[in-house]
């Protein structure tokens, strides 16, 4: 199964690669892929910060954390390859604990994942005994273990509206939570972690821009930023909702304050629309290559194991943030 013909993948490509890179690289790999896929059932799942040649050649579902969490749990395929960050494919494992989980390279980490540990959420627990701990998807098994609801930047607001104490622990994302805390009456216990990508860009950046541009322009900004970026932009949201903001809306010059891969793969999804560049990557994401994926898929290599003990912990958090997103 793939997202795209090839006809399509080439034209989703064309504003990205060299077309000898996309003939002599990028389609025998996707080739290889995509036959290794239906040789071992497998599905690849892939964030919109992967690269086009990953996100448009060979993920078959494509989206924000929180829709690949829920497309983890509910797959019937016997191999699950993450194309994303190590904390992803974790919770891909913990939603689907019978399936072999891979991970194209296992250094694909998280800063944001890594300012954080098992043993943080402890003690916040001892200091405010009672308090419920809300938890930014973007962090470790371990982690997600000790916390009683997950969320994703998507969903934050209505899963720390849903808790039902006046003061909520929100972790580990100190940007984050400080835009939750803009939308709530709650009062947030906050972590200071950080997104390295996000935590780069100031109003400076979007008030230079909007100088340049005008009325023109149509700034996004995802609530990984800090709350004095995200007052300076026309719209915050995740990845998933900058889409759908995009999709709806009729400016034709937009500005994208997040991830540099977001754009690129937005500038094939939406060619009639003029993405302004402000191009910060995340190092972690872009170890994600077509290479290695084929690789991944070939050795069955870089699986992901996790203790029975945390899965079912950290099940629990996983699975009350969807149940609390999809309630119908």
């Amino acid at each position: 199964m793939s997202l795209v013909t090839k006809d399509e993948l080439i034209g989703k490509l064309k504003p990205v690669y060299m077309s000898h890179e996309i003939d002599g690289r990028i389609l025998p790999l996707v080739d290889e892929i995509n036959r290794l896929k239906k040789e071992k059932n497998a599905v690849l799942l892939g964030h919109n910060y992967m690269t086009p040649d990953v996100f448009w050649g060979v993920s078959d579902i494509i989206g924000d954390s929180l829709y690949l969490s829920k497309m983890a749990k509910e797959t019937t395929a016997d191999i699950i390859l993450f194309n994303g960050v190590h904390f992803m494919a974790e919770t891909a494992k913990i939603l689907s604990p019978t399936k072999k989980v891979l991970i194209a390279d296992m250094k694909a980490g998280c800063s944001l994942a890594e300012s954080i540990t098992r043993e943080d959420v402890k003690k916040l627990k001892a200091q405010y005994p009672g308090v419920p701990v809300v938890t930014y998807v973007n962090c470790s098994a371990d982690v997600k273990a000790e916390t009683d609801v997950c969320c994703t930047s998507a969903n934050a607001v209505q899963i720390v509206n849903a808790m039902e104490t006046d003061t909520v622990i929100f972790l580990p994302d100190e940007y984050l939570a400080g835009n939750v805390q803009n939308q709530t009456s709650k009062k947030l216990i906050t972590h200071p972690g950080k997104c390295m990508v996000h935590e780069m860009y100031t109003p400076a950046d979007i008030q230079s821009a909007k100088r340049l541009f005008g009325g023109e322009l149509t700034v996004i900004t995802h609530p990984e930023c800090h709350e004095d970026v995200v007052k300076e932009a026309d719209f915050s949201g995740s990845t998933s909702q900058m889409i759908d903001f995009i999709r709806m809306s009729k400016t034709d010059k937009i500005m994208l304050v997040t991830e540099c891969s977001m754009g690129d793969n937005l500038r094939a999804e939406f060619p009639e629309k003029e993405f302004v560049s402000t191009c910060q990557t995340c190092p972690h994401m872009k170890k994600i290559t077509l290479e290695k994926v084929r690789d991944a898929l070939l050795y069955e290599q870089f699986e992901i194991f996790l203790d029975a003990e945390v899965i079912e912990s950290a099940a629990k958090s996983v699975n009350r943030m969807l149940e609390i997103s999809y309630k119908k």
